[in-house]
């Protein structure tokens, strides 16, 4: 496309006047948090959009083998996905994938969600955008994703019994993560660039595991293999040596981004994440934080899944004090 055409498409875009709708509630995320909303929000007969930048589940749609969710002996991420899609969406909930949200307005009446296409009038904003890894900054790290590089131990854990696994982090969570990890593996090195930063039983923990060896001062420089994960060619930051590691599985852990940028100039955030009790309520009223996003402790699919089932029936509370006239917060 020429530089004029774009021009010109950017000023027919700028002139075009966006459709305005209402809904009940808007949900931001389409993670296991927002569907789960969604489906309890749409039984409630509450007019529900879930608007999703991406695609549809997020990180978990990613997860080859979950074994940990109630009801079900093994499943894909995908699958499991799909299957709480389709019941939001048989409850009434409608789901746009890569509608981008552009702007909010959580402080206004109604409250405003922008995408590129509409301008959403809502009276409950549901925010369930969950975060995003930290992905490993290497130019391989696409051609082995989910081919012997991961981010989630819980997930896929369970695919390397009796091979050799490295962990790359040196926080709680990569501690944990490696500790988790010791019941599959072989042999399993942690690898940091520097000291470990976890909690002293933590650490004390996976140093007492004979299978575990530890790396400190080291780098990770490249990841080699046909097909699949094989190597890693480590960098010795002491000595200034290179050498190659055989293994099967890299576990990836060296801090998270919660996708809350968008709600900073309305919301205080804590440590990037939105401040909110077990009830879900944020400091707006009828906004509310749904999993991952919500500042918490324990962090998994059942959890998202529990805090989208009280933002939604909380929320459905709010709507019918608000249309009372005897808002409650």
């Amino acid at each position: 496309m020429s530089v004029e055409k774009t021009r010109q498409n950017k000023e027919r875009s700028m002139l075009m006047v966006k459709k305005r709708i209402h809904k009940d509630v808007v949900i931001i995320g389409a993670g296991m948090a927002g569907l789960t909303a969604a489906l309890y929000a749409g039984r409630m007969n509450l007019s529900v959009l879930v608007l999703e930048n991406a695609i549809v589940g997020g990180q978990i749609s990613n997860a080859t083998g979950i074994e940990n969710y109630p009801g079900f002996m093994k499943v894909t991420g995908r699958d499991l996905i799909e299957t709480v899609q389709a019941q939001a969406e048989h409850a009434g909930a409608v789901v746009d994938e890569f509608d981008i949200v552009e702007k909010v307005s959580l402080k206004a009446t109604p409250k405003i969600v922008e995408t590129a296409e509409y301008i959403y009038e809502t009276d409950v904003v549901i925010i369930a955008s969950g975060m995003n890894r930290r992905k490993l900054p290497l130019p391989e790290e696409m051609i082995y994703a989910n081919k012997g590089v991961h981010y989630c131990e819980l997930c896929d854990g369970h695919l390397y019994q009796d091979k050799v696994i490295a962990v790359m982090g040196g926080g709680n969570a990569a501690i944990d993560a490696a500790n988790f990890l010791t019941k599959y593996a072989k042999k399993l090195y942690v690898i940091h660039r520097s000291r470990l930063r976890a909690d002293e039983v933590s650490i004390q923990r996976l140093q007492r595991n004979l299978k575990v060896e530890i790396l400190l001062e080291t780098e990770i420089k490249a990841l080699h293999g046909e097909g699949k994960l094989t190597s890693l060619v480590l960098f010795d930051k002491a000595s200034g040596i290179e050498e190659e590691l055989p293994v099967d599985g890299l576990f990836v852990n060296i801090g998270v981004v919660p996708n809350t940028e968008l709600f900073a100039e309305d919301l205080p955030l804590e440590d990037g994440r939105i401040p909110a009790g077990e009830d879900c309520r944020t400091a707006i009223p009828g906004v509310f934080a749904a999993g991952d996003v919500r500042e918490k402790e324990i962090r998994q699919l059942t959890t998202a899944a529990a805090d989208g089932t009280t933002a939604a029936l909380l929320a459905g509370k709010y709507i019918e004090q608000m249309r009372g006239g005897k808002v409650k917060w």
